[in-house]
């Protein structure tokens, strides 16, 4: 293939080489942003469409209202509030002040463009679907908002996933960044759980809103490290 089709296998030694501009984090990148959006894509297609996932969507709503205890409510409330906006511009500020105290301005930068860029495309999609949200007899919270998809989990899987994604590339043991990853999925588990136990969204809502912060974490943080590879590049030119 190397000397039938020289330029392809170019393309696509540059593309596998990690320390190319464009190099094996761009392709994984660009892979993990299409995959994300081929799940929310086919979320979406099923909301829209009422096919099955809907079924599903209503059930456990029911379940989970049905089984509501008070200590548990509690602890889903103080755990949703807690990732509200107010609760989202404080973590995002501290996770902010500790990238400039580190010196590390790249992270900073996907910070940045991650969370509020997120919760912006997050309000842009919740308009063009317009789903309502889950109409239950005895609700524990009620909003007048749209439910699709839910704004919670994606501003979790921002914060979270970009948390990971810097504790990942900083630690030295695989045994260590299997844990962080762990660790960020449960507390995305967690704010998507008590949306749904509340009675504010589906699961669908919830699973449409990771897919959507992958998606757009991923777009992130490949940009900020391609522009920082561009630049280094450039500098030792």
């Amino acid at each position: 293939m190397k000397e039938v089709y020289p330029r392809v296998h170019k393309f696509i030694a540059a593309r596998l080489t990690p320390g190319e501009e464009l190099g094996l984090h761009f392709t994984v990148g660009i892979a993990l942003m299409l995959c994300a959006a081929w799940v929310f894509g086919g979320i979406a297609e099923e909301v829209v469409d009422a096919e099955e996932i809907t079924i599903l969507d209503e059930w456990l709503a029911r379940w989970f209202n049905a089984r509501a205890t008070p200590a548990f409510t509690q602890a889903m409330l103080y755990l949703t509030h807690a990732h509200n906006t107010a609760g989202m511009l404080v973590m995002t500020s501290v996770l902010g002040i500790y990238f400039y105290l580190r010196k590390a301005p790249y992270w900073l930068l996907a910070l940045l463009v991650s969370v509020p860029g997120g919760m912006l495309l997050n309000v842009v999609l919740k308009h063009i679907f317009q789903r309502a949200r889950p109409s239950l007899d005895n609700p524990l919270l009620t909003l007048t908002t749209y439910s699709f998809p839910s704004g919670h989990t994606v501003a979790a899987t921002l914060l979270y996933g970009l948390v990971a994604a810097y504790l990942v590339c900083v630690a030295s043991r695989w045994k260590a960044r299997c844990l962080i990853v762990l660790g960020a999925c449960v507390m995305v588990g967690l704010v998507g759980l008590s949306r749904m136990y509340l009675g504010v969204h589906y699961l669908s809502d919830v699973l449409a809103a990771i897919a959507e912060g992958c998606g757009w974490l991923a777009v992130c943080i490949t940009g900020v490290s391609t522009l920082r590879r561009r630049r280094a590049a450039r500098a030792t030119a």
